[in-house]
């Protein structure tokens, strides 16, 4: 290889430590790269590959996911924060993968969009952001309403909500707030979904479940509402009628935070049926595929629970309050 005297090998080797074996143009040409040396290392079957314009790998194999997203981050340039789908996977929030990697620039950024680098260009760059292996991540509220913006399923949308919340990755609040200070464009599944979960339901499962109750025109139960013996706390199941003695469960490990999360739902429905309350039990998969069955087990325990006495429980129904939505409209939670 030519002038490969030239190259100053301990501050190659820092840049291609720090950025995961990725590099630029520019830094390999700072750290003493001649041009000949790199066109060298980028012929065919040479030890350098392009990645994006300007952006090269110096390994060979397939690049790894962070190389990717560390190649997308120098491609888009200063100020630039890794977004969306690849941002929720760094905060380990459950999202369906995607080949792009969406990457926030300033408005003044005049790059366009390269092979896997969806560039997205905002005058909201986050003052904050989250560092892992030397890339920036959007935190977890704005990756969550960067990603579900562009989804077009409610039901994609209520996933990533719900386990974001569950999680603990980030707080309704914070949420809210994305929503608000966000685009309204292409908001309004975000919108839906925020709302079910203010509204009470904390997990897709939940949520459809509040839907199908309300398209089959039966009284709508108190979500997540807390059950008292006194001052003895007994449950708080997902749905209940208190004037019935009704409670709905539903059960999956799919949307619980662990194996301990379904263990713990039964055995709070094991603590119910000892007070008397009658617990009617569902899987996602019943909600989502037999819809008609789930409806009618409800709507009998409705009509057989006329009549009967209230039991003696306390009910307290989760907390309420109000939250400001984009064109001024507000929510009752």
């Amino acid at each position: 290889m030519t002038a490969t005297k030239r190259i100053d090998q301990q501050a190659l080797e820092r840049v291609l430590d720090a950025q995961h074996d990725v590099i630029t143009r520019a830094q390999a040409l700072q750290a003493g790269v001649t041009e000949d040396a790199l066109r060298q290392r980028l012929r065919d079957g040479g030890p350098w590959r392009i990645m994006l314009p300007r952006v090269y790998l110096v390994t060979t194999g397939m690049p790894s996911k962070g190389q990717q997203e560390m190649a997308a981050m120098l491609y888009a340039g200063r100020g630039a924060v890794i977004t969306g789908v690849s941002a929720l996977a760094c905060h380990r929030i459950r999202v369906t993968g995607s080949d792009l990697i969406d990457v926030l620039v300033p408005v003044t950024c005049q790059r366009r969009d390269a092979g896997f680098a969806r560039l997205h260009r905002t005058a909201r760059i986050p003052e904050r952001s989250y560092r892992f292996g030397g890339i920036r991540y959007a935190l977890a509220a704005r990756a969550v309403g960067d990603a579900v913006r562009g989804m077009s399923s409610l039901r994609d949308v209520r996933a990533v909500v719900a386990d974001a919340v569950q999680g603990r990755r980030c707080g309704l609040a914070e949420l809210v707030a994305e929503l608000n200070a966000g685009p309204r464009r292409e908001s309004a599944l975000f919108r839906t979904a925020l709302s079910e979960v203010i509204g009470g339901s904390r997990s897709v499962a939940e949520a459809e479940l509040r839907r199908l109750i309300a398209r089959a025109g039966l009284e709508m139960p108190l979500f997540n509402a807390r059950l008292y013996d006194g001052d003895e706390f007994i449950a708080m199941p997902d749905a209940w009628y208190p004037d019935l003695g009704i409670a709905i469960e539903v059960d999956s490990r799919e949307w619980h935070l662990g194996p301990e999360g379904h263990e713990n739902t039964l055995k709070r429905g094991n603590r119910m049926e000892q007070y008397l309350i009658n617990v009617l039990r569902f899987t996602p998969n019943d909600i989502r595929h037999e819809p008609e069955r789930v409806v009618a087990e409800i709507r009998t325990a409705i009509e057989n629970a006329r009549g009967r006495r209230r039991l003696d429980v306390r009910t307290v129904p989760r907390a309420s309050g109000t939250v400001t939505y984009p064109m001024g409209t507000a929510q009752e939670t």
